[in-house]
């Protein structure tokens, strides 16, 4: 009997891809990316997770001949940050959920959070 490859969780392809594009000291084709994956992806598949990444803002192309090289937008802190914006810009009480985030933190976050807002780190 054969066995099926497990699925993936939602986004682990685009989370490989992204950590493949920030490793990379310079933009990438999706050769190069396709060949620093650890899975035996198509070339096919790597194009459509590029464009996705793209489409949402998180990778750059620039073109390149007839291709493009990609280039991640921001690193895994920033990529955290834009999708923390991205639930407070769809919430209509901003205040409430921030509220509750920050009463969530630990002590620890929490003085970091204030001194971060008091312009130390």
């Amino acid at each position: 009997m054969r066995k099926e490859p497990a699925r993936r969780a939602p986004g682990a392809l685009e989370a490989e891809v992204l950590g493949v594009l920030w490793r990379a000291e310079e933009p990438l084709s999706p050769a190069d990316v396709q060949a620093r994956l650890e899975d035996d992806l198509a070339y096919t598949t790597v194009v459509t997770i590029l464009t996705r990444l793209h489409d949402k803002g998180m990778a750059t192309r620039e073109k390149h001949g007839r291709s493009f090289r990609y280039h991640a937008v921001d690193d895994e802190a920033g990529l955290a940050a834009r999708k923390m914006t991205k639930v407070l810009d769809g919430e209509p009480d901003r205040g409430s959920v921030l509220a509750r985030f920050v009463t969530q933190l630990s002590d620890a976050d929490e003085a970091l959070l204030r001194d971060l807002l008091r312009g130390r780190k």
